[in-house]
């Protein structure tokens, strides 16, 4: 937020350097961003008086000026038709400069001496005004600089403001902050305007709707409005803290809101059906063309400010096209209510209006200032506009708001969460600086708060804590270790895991990506997933950011192609990708969901990058295998098995598996069904993996076993077995080694062969055996015994046949 310091001294008396002002209330907890000093982009510019006018003889648009500057006469000549005898007005004078780096010199114009330049405020860029020469007030001192006559010089200082800090959203805020930092008093600006006899309820009414979302509202009339330029100082300060300038109505609303952190808002009354206003919730559906012109499409729960029979503002965010304050308004009705932080916010966010009202909202305004800040814009539109304020106000509070108990408070629990040593008065004194009330107890050393209203965020002892500890200062609280017991690091089994799943898969050309946990609540149709399936009960999220994000993810497949998808459409066609997160399945109304951890990977296009002499195929169902098969061997996980006759709904049939450890389920791995890549729009064959994490660590040990390498030569023995086509080779590995045979060292496949000469229905499988001892070489002779063993009793368990013998 930014701060004018010229602003903040209409309430404050401040001594300090802006540097010194900035650093107290950085350490404070306001951390000033930046510090900007302001100053005219002009020179040479005075404080003058026209004499006379007089019409210019060769130019019927032109005058002939006479101006004083108190000690001299000039003569000027003027285009401007709004300047009177007897007006003090900005002269500059031959050598002055002037913004856009012109130099005003003497010259003739259509034959006429002019000795200088009458200016406008946009002429200066002190304002937006260019309908003509700037007047000034009449009892400024003539020839005095006009940045000095003005006090146009200024410091900004550029606040950010924490969000539970809505207190000090305002001028008066951070006036209050600097009077407890300093021990100045705030002055707060008199409230006095007169009313007229009329009763306000005799022409208006407030009904609350929604009492929820909107605890109070409160309005004023005013009567014979002039729409006009706000004065100069008003659009002087709106302008210093970014704010442009309007109109007097609009200007005194955004000058209330920056002074006492309240927003406020001004209807046209004659655009108010009924002349009476309704806080209600928006229906689904429903249209409002907003101040910025913009069409809006409501939702249910959007608050809305109406007449008699339609919205006419968006509560909290912003007015209505239909009654905004126009050149020839001349009654206001103005509003200042509270409205529900929790609801603004989400409107805001929703429609995408981050407008400063809701900023404030939001966060929270004072409950308290409510009528304070409608008082003061009254008497504002009063002084600016000419306006009459009807009698009194509409103030319909059906919900009482922030009306909280005192905070207890020891002085004894202070030191000890600070580890300080602060006095109990300076304690006490802290805390009054800041307008709190505070009492004491029967027991010493404790007690009572109760925290003003503006201060929204303090709601506990560690709240009181905290303010204590920042306007002490931090720096007098003693700097100290902490005692804890030095341990060394206990990682636990799954993180073990997780940390060797990363290494392996990194190792292979994988990279991480992390996902948010929330997806499309069309998810589980995009992947085929039946109802009756755990992974169809999505748990849908109150407020998601996008419909796109709507529910929890009950797999990460959908995230993998999402991210696939991603890079297709950005041209990168090869992609390798892990990820461990978590899983959420819906275990019904007012029950947790279940969370389980998962590891995820995709695969799709070249499994290495593409090399002259290196022509590899696109990567299929056997790479992503061998990917998981060489990550269970990383692990230490052997007894492992794919089972081709249980897949997921979303995987090719035949192209797809389910994996086992140790007997147990513990995931899936295949190639994506056709029909859900062309509902994701992806063109490359995408292959993908999901392993329960869970089950994994139960299975990981960490453990690596060691055995003496056989310095003995190995002898190998190659089968052709003629078997069904629905027989795994994995089978066929698992029967070999159930023969138990020592001298078997491993069993590898080396050939498949399916065509005309071998059966329907059967398949050729070369099974290569390797035998060893790690005592003595082998000889033939029972290399060939125990082979002969092993191959019948696979021949025997699998029904099959040795291709190439008679039968």
């Amino acid at each position: 937020m930014q701060v004018s310091i010229k602003w903040l001294k209409d309430y404050i008396e401040i001594d300090l350097t802006p540097e010194e002002l900035a650093a107290k209330l950085t350490m404070a907890g306001l951390e000033v961003e930046a510090v900007e000093r302001k100053s005219p982009s002009f020179s040479g510019v005075v404080v003058a008086k026209i004499l006379s006018i007089s019409r210019h003889p060769n130019a019927d648009k032109l005058s002939l000026c006479r101006i004083s500057t108190g000690a001299e006469e000039y003569a000027v000549v003027c285009g401007a038709s709004n300047i009177r005898e007897g007006d003090v007005v900005p002269l500059a004078k031959v050598g002055a400069t002037i913004p856009g780096g012109y130099t005003i010199k003497r010259s003739q114009i259509r034959g006429e001496l002019s000795e200088g330049m009458l200016c406008s405020e946009e002429e200066l860029e002190i304002g937006g005004d260019n309908t003509g020469i700037m007047i000034l007030p009449p009892d400024l001192a003539l020839g005095q600089d006009l940045a000095d006559a003005l006090e146009l010089g200024d410091t900004v200082m550029d606040i950010g403001v924490t969000p539970n800090r809505a207190d000090c959203l305002s001028m008066i805020g951070v006036a209050r902050e600097i009077a407890a930092l300093t021990g100045q008093r705030v002055k707060y600006p008199e409230i006095v305007f007169e009313e007229t006899q009329e009763d306000i309820r005799s022409i208006t009414s407030v009904k609350i709707e929604a009492p929820d979302l909107c605890p109070r509202y409160t309005a004023r009339i005013l009567k014979g409005v002039k729409i006009g330029p706000s004065p100069f100082w008003m659009r002087q300060r709106l302008e210093a803290v970014g704010l442009r300038a309007i109109n007097n109505v609009v200007d005194v609303t955004n000058f209330v809101m920056m002074e006492f952190g309240q927003p406020l808002h001004a209807f046209d009354y004659r655009f108010l059906e009924e002349g009476r206003i309704v806080v209600r919730r928006s229906r689904a559906g429903e249209s409002f063309v907003s101040l910025d012109e913009k069409e809006r499409t409501l939702r249910q729960d959007t608050l809305m400010i109406c007449d008699g029979k339609k919205p006419v503002a968006i509560a909290g965010i912003m007015g209505g096209l239909n009654s905004e304050v126009k050149d020839d308004t001349k009654m206001v009705l103005l509003e200042s209510a509270y409205f529900q932080p929790s609801s603004i916010r989400r409107s805001a966010r929703w429609l995408g209006m981050g407008t400063d009202a809701a900023f404030r909202f939001e966060r929270g305004i004072d409950p308290g200032g409510v009528t304070t800040a409608l008082d003061r814009a009254a008497q504002l539109i009063a002084e600016t506009a000419g306006a009459s304020v009807c009698k009194g106000i509409v103030d319909e509070y059906p919900v009482k708001i922030g009306v909280s108990e005192a905070i207890p408070l020891r002085v004894d629990r202070v030191n000890g969460i600070l580890g300080s040593r602060f006095e109990e008065g300076e304690i006490i004194d802290a805390l009054k600086s800041l307008g709190m009330t505070v009492s004491a107890t029967e027991k010493a050393g404790a007690y009572s708060v109760n925290p003003p209203s503006c201060r929204v965020d303090i709601l506990e002892e560690i709240d009181l804590i905290e303010e204590v500890a920042r306007l002490i200062g931090y720096d007098r609280i003693d700097q100290t270790l902490p005692r804890i017991a030095v341990k060394p690091l206990v990682k636990e089994k799954k993180q073990i895991l997780i940390e060797n799943i990363r290494r392996t898969l990194n190792g292979g050309g994988f990279s991480e990506v992390i996902h948010y946990s929330f997806i499309t609540p069309k998810s589980c149709e995009i992947l085929n997933i039946p109802a009756e399936d755990d992974r169809a009960k999505t748990l849908r999220i109150s407020n998601p950011l996008t419909d796109d994000q709507a529910v929890m993810r009950t797999t990460l497949v959908y995230s993998l192609l999402d991210t696939m998808r991603t890079n297709a459409n950005n041209g990168c066609h090869n992609l390798k990708i892990f990820e461990t997160g978590k899983i959420f399945v819906d275990c019904g109304r007012g029950e947790l969901p279940l969370e389980k951890e998962r590891l995820g990977g995709l695969l799709t296009g070249l499994s290495y990058d593409d090399f002259w002499h290196l022509k590899e195929p696109p990567a299929d169902f056997y790479s992503l295998k061998g990917v998981v098969e060489d990550l269970f061997d990383a692990l230490r996980l052997s007894d492992t098995r794919y089972d081709a006759s249980r897949t997921e709904p979303f995987l090719h049939p035949g192209r797809s598996c389910t994996v086992f450890v140790n007997q147990e389920p513990v995931g899936f791995l295949g190639e994506v069904h056709p029909d859900v890549q062309s509902r994701m729009d992806l063109r490359n064959r995408a292959l993908v993996f999901e392993l329960d994490l869970d089950a994994l660590a139960r299975h990981f040990t960490g453990l690596v076993h060691y055995r003496e390498v056989s310095k003995y030569p190995a002898t190998s023995r190659d089968v052709a077995f003629l078997i069904r086509n629905d027989i795994e080779a994995a089978e066929m590995i698992r029967l070999g080694s159930l023969s138990g045979e020592e001298l078997l060292e491993k069993m590898n496949i080396f050939d498949i062969y399916v065509g005309d000469k071998v059966p329907d229905g059967m398949k050729s499988l070369g099974v290569r055996f390797s035998y060893r001892s790690p005592h003595r070489t082998l000889k033939d002779e029972e290399v060939n015994e125990v082979h002969r063993n092993i191959v019948n009793g696979i021949v025997r368990a699998a029904g099959a046949k040795i291709r190439g013998e008679n039968n």
